[in-house]
């Protein structure tokens, strides 16, 4: 099963502190491991485009959905067999960044 692993940030353009390269590092482990599907950072919120196609005419606005202290600053899909599996990644992940991280399955 897949899930969606999110690191929660709350600064722009932040650095964690300690070993710059535990995230490499856990990224590096989860592909050896079998786990990792997909990895990627995100800019920061400001840099968003919100896009409204409900009524059939497109609406663009700049700047993040929601306006809020902490926004998703990254994210891993990864492969696990069971949720435990999944929470165990997670910690991993939120050490490995410093950062809170939210689990989601895919449907």
């Amino acid at each position: 099963m897949q899930y969606l692993v999110s690191a929660i940030d709350d600064e722009t353009s932040s650095i964690s502190p300690g070993d710059p390269d535990a995230p490499s590092a856990y990224n590096n482990r989860l592909e050896a491991e079998g786990h990792l599907v997909f990895v990627g950072g995100l800019a920061a919120p400001g840099t968003a485009t919100v896009i409204d196609n409900r009524n059939g005419k497109p609406l663009f606005t700049d700047g993040p959905y929601l306006e809020s202290k902490e926004y998703l600053g990254g994210f891993w899909v990864i492969e696990a067999p069971d949720l435990a599996t999944a929470h165990r990644l997670a910690a991993q992940a939120s050490k490995a960044c410093n950062r809170k991280v939210e689990v989601r399955p895919f449907q």
